[in-house]
């Protein structure tokens, strides 16, 4: 697998340019229609916060996408940030006897 060298967008990002700024949304107006608190979703707009099952699932609602969209941008981001923190998990070796049953 290559490692992928550009930071993935963040879904907040996405949010913001390709939604809220074309609707002229606020980040208030946003919160009321999804039903989360203004800091919530200031968080996320803001790239401060990822994009949980259920914010995805308010968020497919609300701009008609899917829950999968913004739950795969959120892991993309959060391998690839967990990729350059070191947390002892690159330590990690494959358990013997596992490559002879993959083939």
């Amino acid at each position: 697998m290559r490692a992928r060298t550009r930071r993935p967008t963040h879904p907040g990002s996405v949010i913001r340019l390709d939604y809220m700024e074309p609707l002229g949304l606020s980040v208030t107006a946003l919160a009321e229609r999804l039903g989360v608190s203004r800091k919530h979703m200031s968080g996320i707009v803001n790239e401060r916060a990822g994009v949980t099952p259920d914010m995805a699932l308010r968020l497919s609602r609300a701009f008609g996408t899917t829950p999968g969209l913004w739950l795969n941008m959120q892991q993309a981001l959060d391998l690839f940030e967990a990729q350059r923190t070191p947390g002892g998990w690159e330590k990690v070796e494959a358990l013997p006897g596992l490559s002879e049953r993959a083939g």
